[in-house]
This record gives structure tokens, C-alpha cells and sequence, in this order.
């Protein structure tokens, strides 16, 4: 499958909402206030859709990552789709919260110990990078080695790029903003409001 047909597939399941009027754009858990939302969560209801998508995963997996040991999920909409591609790749998953438990053993990183295996952090979307970024950090903490980061989304921010080369962690997504875009049918205005947003 192509980018343009991973965001369609994104778009047919209703993972992708559009608000080209400012005073009803979202606001994001970082405080950003958005003409779109993707919610790749949605996939989980849509059998054939997250079956496509975790295919996709582990394919890009294979072809980037061979020499993968263990794939990590982040906490929480990572989490689903991590496991579907485990099960695929027959490798350990292991996931990371968003923060440390305070009770128990207080982990961050959830599953068996890590012992310098190569990982691979499956994410369902990328933004800013920021909760991929920590979680780099917390695998590397506990042992793991991460070689890259697949998601299935991205906006394309240049912080985002920014943040994986200064962690030395190539990161790749099946789609993205642009391949979205070019798959809407929206009018010359709102194509210009959406490009507006991301290039600010």
C-alpha cells in the first residue's frame, strides 16, 4: 500500500476530523490548537482496517529494522497496535507509560527486562515527537537499544525531525500529512488554511 492509500484508509474509518474554522479548531493534550484530529484508536474497532495497518507495520519493520529483537508499544493508543505487530514479527513487545508507577516495582517500562536487545518503538502517530522522545529515553534506561521508530502517522513537523536526528533514531510512518492532503477533496481555501497551520 501506498501513503496516500494508508491516509485514505485513515479517512474511510473516521480516524481523521477536519476544522478549517479557527474558533472550532482542536486543542491537543500539548496545548496546540489544530484544524485536524487523527485518532488512530478508532482503528481498533475496524477489523479488516487495523489488519491492513499492523500488516503495513510489520512489513516496514522487516524492511527497515531486520535486525529487530523486541517491539515496544507507548502508552496507550500505541499499545494495540505494537502487540498486533509483535504477533506478526513472533518477537517480545514490551510497552512504556507515560510515567513511572508509584506503587508495586514503579516501572516505566512494562514486560519482561530488557538486556541490550535492539527495539523498535511502534507509535500510532507522531506530532512534536515528544512523547516518542521520552520514550526512547525510558527504553534506553531500562536496557533496550532503540534502532528506529514506526508510526503510522505524521504531521511532518520540523521539531519532530529535529527531535529523532538529535536522538540518533530514524524514525518512518506508513502516512502522512502531506499524503493526506492530497487525498481530501476540500476547496482551494481550506487546502490553504490546512497547509497555513502546518508551516507556521
Amino acid at each position: 500500500m501506498s501513503p496516500e492509500d494508508y491516509a485514505r484508509l485513515l479517512i474511510e474509518v473516521g480516524a481523521i476530523e477536519l476544522r478549517t474554522n479557527p474558533d472550532q479548531w482542536f486543542t491537543w493534550t500539548s496545548g496546540e490548537r489544530a484544524p485536524i484530529y487523527c485518532d488512530n484508536r478508532v482503528l481498533m474497532s475496524y477489523p479488516e482496517a487495523r489488519a491492513r495497518i499492523a500488516d503495513g507495520l510489520a512489513d516496514a519493520i522487516r524492511a527497515r529494522y531486520p535486525a529487530c529483537e523486541v517491539i515496544a508499544g507507548t502508552a496507550t493508543a500505541g499499545i494495540p497496535h505494537a502487540a498486533w505487530v509483535a504477533e506478526r514479527l513472533e518477537l517480545p513487545m514490551v510497552y512504556v507509560r507515560g510515567g513511572s508507577k508509584d506503587h508495586g516495582r514503579k516501572k516505566r517500562v512494562e514486560g519482561r527486562p530488557l538486556r541490550g536487545e535492539r527495539v523498535v518503538l511502534v507509535e500510532d502517530l507522531i506530532s512534536f515527537g515528544g512523547s516518542a522522545g521520552a520514550a526512547l529515553v525510558a527504553l534506553g534506561e531500562e536496557g533496550g537499544k532503540v534502532i528506529g521508530v514506526q508510526a503510522i502517522f505524521s504531521y511532518g513537523f520540523a521539531d519532530a525531525a529535529q527531535r529523532f536526528e538529535e536522538a540518533g533514531v530514524p524514525c518512518q510512518t506508513l502516512t502522512d500529512y502531506d499524503a493526506l492532503l492530497g487525498c481530501l477533496e476540500l476547496d482551494e481555501a481550506k487546502q490553504e488554511v490546512l497547509l497555513a497551520w502546518r508551516a507556521r
